[in-house]
């Protein structure tokens, strides 16, 4: 290498090395994953209208894979877009708005971001609650069990308390006005699933034979109320 390119590579390089931390976080703004645009159905097959939800009721349904829960919730109130969150590893990103005719309606992976406990047929540890106390959100909580982790729903999952480290990750989701429809598009946030896997990989094995549990979800996917899909709902 010649001198002055030489000395115009250490330049270059020390501008790099002088960037603030806030610099180099600005290029890990997360942006939304797409999966299969999924219609929601009841358990008859018929389309699921946002209007027939039930405020603060939990719903379940599997989103982006046959084998991942989440969550859909009208909770009542506009879900707030404008909270900043982050992931565990220092990735940044907005906290995705509600849709429906009052912006209400939310969907998050149901896998808490501690232990990743969640829901199965035989038991829940993690469900969405109504507040306790004023230290709580006034539109209630998502709170696991397990380990006590609290998630705040109306701005984006944030942590409110307890040993998680991220928010849950938003299952994103559109609205059809006009025919009341809802579909799921997308996450946004931090995704556990490979983690998911790895680690149920055995009990999964058995309850998806035919080796299909990371299956993309498509074309249409059940919902169910919590209390329909889980046995046992833990209550803390």
């Amino acid at each position: 290498m010649r001198r002055r390119d030489f000395v115009k590579a250490c330049a270059i390089g020390a501008g790099c090395a002088s960037l603030a931390p806030s610099s180099l976080l600005a290029d890990r703004n997360l942006r939304p994953r797409y999966y299969e645009r999924v219609r929601l159905v009841q358990p008859g097959g018929d389309p699921l209208r946002a209007a027939a939800l039930e405020r603060r009721r939990n719903y379940v349904f599997s989103y982006p894979f046959q084998a991942t829960p989440a969550f859909l919730f009208d909770l009542g109130a506009p879900a707030t877009p404008s909270q900043t969150l982050r992931t565990e590893d220092g990735a940044s990103y907005q906290a995705h708005q509600g849709v429906g005719a009052d912006g209400s309606i939310v969907a998050y992976c149901a896998i808490c971001a501690h232990k990743m406990a969640h829901p199965t047929p035989a038991v829940s540890y993690i469900r969405f609650r109504e507040a306790r106390n004023s230290d709580e959100p006034e539109t209630g909580v998502i709170s696991c069990c397990a380990e006590n982790s609290l998630y705040d729903p109306l701005r984006g999952a944030q942590v409110l308390d307890g040993p998680a480290k991220q928010p849950l990750a938003a299952i994103l989701l559109e609205h059809d006005a006009a025919s009341d429809e809802l579909f799921a598009v997308g996450t946004l946030g931090g995704e556990m699933f490979d983690r998911f896997f790895s680690e149920f990989e055995a009990r999964l094995s058995l309850e998806y034979p035919q080796g299909d549990a990371r299956a993309p979800v498509s074309g249409e996917v059940t919902v169910e109320t919590l209390d329909r899909y889980s046995s046992n709902i833990m209550r803390c």
